[in-house]
């Protein structure tokens, strides 16, 4: 995450915390896990109070086409523009570079909606339902995996804004220093912090607000800096290899889709059972897809064009040049840094909603909008060290999403592996229970998910972070070039686990997932 998110609608009514509470065995482990399974939310201006828990009936609401404008406003920021000067990065031509942001905007959110029927059919977050594949225990591993990437994007999101901000303040001869970025950062962290923390309905509505005014300005951009795009100049940058083409895939991949696999079910679970399966991976999928693909292509168009834009994208300030290196008339900057700010707080705002539900499901035992107050304290020190510290994060960044996207291919292969194999709904009670149908900790996934990693990050390189030296150990042994040869930068990994990953969850877990749709309780903690 990766651009980057999502969801359903509905308002909760306040429910008897005793249905919320179902599913734990003993009053006293409903005491120790009320925090897991609190009541639901009342209003877009009270703090959602439903956890981790079951979405009960009465709270499922809406249709699988009001998906579309959480997910839609949360991938509509101008950062989309930006990768079309990293795509070019990668040394391959516009078509080329076409194909690769079509085809992996597409083809990574359509995984999200696949995972998103999962959150539809058991009305609980994307972690919660990796108990029934991983086991109650076992589950804190994908958990914590997701948890790292959502505050991984949510800070990254977070201090792009604020140096965007900075930037096009010193084009207006305003002032881009310290005080400009304090400003902005206190203004940024405040609307993705409350949004967490207040939850599901407010975030709805942020979504509904982002997704009208940044799609309005987003498309007055274009029409403004559409005189900067000179075709000529676009289609005569010379083509590049197959791998660098590979590379680039992974990258688009792995920044937009991937970067929401893990939580593509945290919203789709407010929807009724009953809603359309199709509708739901249709809405998800053009949702997130959509304004991705829009910006993309024109983004490299952009950059395309222009030497001076692909040269001006350093690694501190990847929105910044959309502004102070291209035509934007000055009146417009303004606009331009509000659907800037807007676009990357309808991703963020989603990412630590999302955190804090991982938290949890990871076995932190605090209400829900604490555990998203916490992620909003790392991300804002996380921010201040970015911005403040000047370091060259993008290229950190780049290395800690390729890297965090292996673990969450490999995630996602043994999610889709098992979703694939399971033909009934999931049981409510057993995704809170060590001694219910799904047992403790299933090592066959909890295995797979280790080796896949392991083999996955010895195909991939990272060699602008210096603390990822130690990869691609399997590009010499495969004979593969090296980590210098002609794959040095395809990242083959990232496929290469996901893969993975789904083919050994579907040949070795097919009978204990049989087991589980008929019943049978794991009668030994580990299996």
């Amino acid at each position: 995450m990766y651009v980057n998110h999502l969801v359903t609608t509905t308002r909760a009514a306040c429910v008897k915390s005793s249905q919320a509470t179902r599913g734990v065995e003993k009053r006293s482990a409903v005491s120790k896990l009320s925090e897991e399974v609190s009541t639901g939310s009342a209003g877009a201006f009270r703090i959602e109070e439903n956890g981790i828990n079951v979405i009960t009936e009465s709270e499922r609401k809406g249709e699988p086409r009001q998906l579309f404008w959480p997910w839609f406003g949360a991938n509509v920021s101008v950062l989309g523009l930006a990768y079309g000067a990293f795509i070019f990065g990668f040394g391959i031509s516009f078509w080329q570079a076409l194909i690769v942001g079509l085809v992996g905007v597409f083809i990574s959110f359509l995984l999200c909606g696949i995972i998103a029927l999962a959150g539809k059919r058991a009305s609980a977050p994307t972690m919660v339902l990796s108990r029934a594949v991983y086991g109650v225990r076992g589950s804190r591993l994908p958990a914590g995996i997701s948890w790292l990437l959502c505050v991984g994007w949510e800070t990254f999101l977070s201090a792009i804004a604020v140096l965007a901000t900075s930037a096009v303040f010193s084009k207006l001869g305003w002032g881009g220093g310290d005080g400009v970025k304090v400003i902005a950062m206190i203004i940024v962290a405040g609307l993705i912090i409350g949004g967490g923390v207040m939850g599901f309905d407010l975030i709805m509505r942020m979504q509904t607000i982002i997704t009208l005014v940044t799609a309005v300005l987003t498309v007055a951009f274009i029409a403004l800096t559409a005189k900067d795009v000179h075709w000529h100049t676009v289609s005569h940058i010379h083509s590049g290899s197959t791998q660098a083409m590979i590379g680039a895939l992974v990258f688009v991949m792995t920044g937009f889709g991937l970067g929401w696999v893990n939580v593509a079910a945290d919203y789709s679970r407010y929807l009724p059972r009953s809603a359309s399966s199709r509708g739901v991976v249709w809405w998800t999928t053009l949702g997130g897809s959509l304004a991705p693909i829009i910006l993309v292509v024109f983004g490299l168009l952009l950059a395309g064009s222009s030497t001076k834009l692909v040269n001006a994208m350093d690694m501190t300030n990847p929105i910044g040049p959309l502004a102070t290196a291209t035509k934007l008339p000055t009146w417009f900057l303004v606009p331009f840094i509000i659907v800037a700010v807007l676009g990357i707080v309808g991703g963020a705002v989603l990412d630590i909603y999302s955190s804090g539900l991982a938290l949890l499901s990871a076995g932190l035992r605090i209400p829900r909008f604490a555990a998203a107050g916490v992620d909003g304290v790392i991300m804002l020190l996380g921010t201040i060290y970015i911005v403040f510290a000047k370091q060259d994060f993008l290229a950190q960044f780049e290395g800690f999403l390729i890297t965090v996207g292996v673990l969450i291919a490999a995630w996602c292969g043994v999610f889709l592996g098992d979703l694939a194999l399971r033909k009934k709904d999931y049981s409510d009670d057993d995704l809170f229970r060590n001694s219910g149908r799904y047992g403790d900790i299933r090592l066959v996934p909890v295995v797979t998910t280790i080796i896949a990693s392991v083999i996955g990050w010895g195909l991939v390189t990272n060699s602008g972070a210096s603390w990822l030296t130690w990869q691609g150990y399997l590009l010499g042994p495969l004979h593969l070039g090296g980590k210098t040869g002609d794959w040095e930068y395809a990242n083959l990994g990232v496929f290469v686990t996901l893969v993975l990953s789904f083919v050994l969850t579907v040949i070795f877990t097919k009978n204990q997932v049989r087991l589980q749709e008929d019943g049978v309780v794991e009668t030994a903690s580990v299996s």
